[in-house]
């Protein structure tokens, strides 16, 4: 029978690969902030998984200390990602990363 912390690897896995099949993808710079940020929940359910891991029964700290770093890190990730896609997106119109790659700044 699979454990609760070997199912939460497993989660964040999968999580950590369907971010980078998003990233790796996908031509739109909203869908490619998506996809970091699914790789960046995938990491912080990792980090937890991986307490639970080293100490069975016992809840180590600082792994969730790290996490919710991460979590307020990954907020203003998102912030400052959604403020340049809104500028790129009034100044040139599109979000697709090819035509924006073909401009000249």
């Amino acid at each position: 029978m699979i454990e609760a912390n070997q199912m939460l690897i497993l989660t964040a896995f999968i999580l950590i690969i369907i971010g980078l099949y998003i990233v790796i993808t996908k031509r739109n710079l909203l869908r490619i902030l998506v996809g970091v940020e699914i790789i960046a929940t995938g990491v912080n359910i990792n980090f937890i998984a991986l307490s639970l891991l080293k100490h069975p029964g016992l809840l180590d700290p600082l792994p969730h200390v790290l996490a919710i770093t991460s979590i307020l890190l990954d907020g203003a990730l998102v912030g400052v990602g959604l403020a340049i896609t809104l500028i790129v997106y009034r100044k040139y119109g599109t979000l697709d990363i090819d035509t924006l790659r073909r401009l000249r700044w």
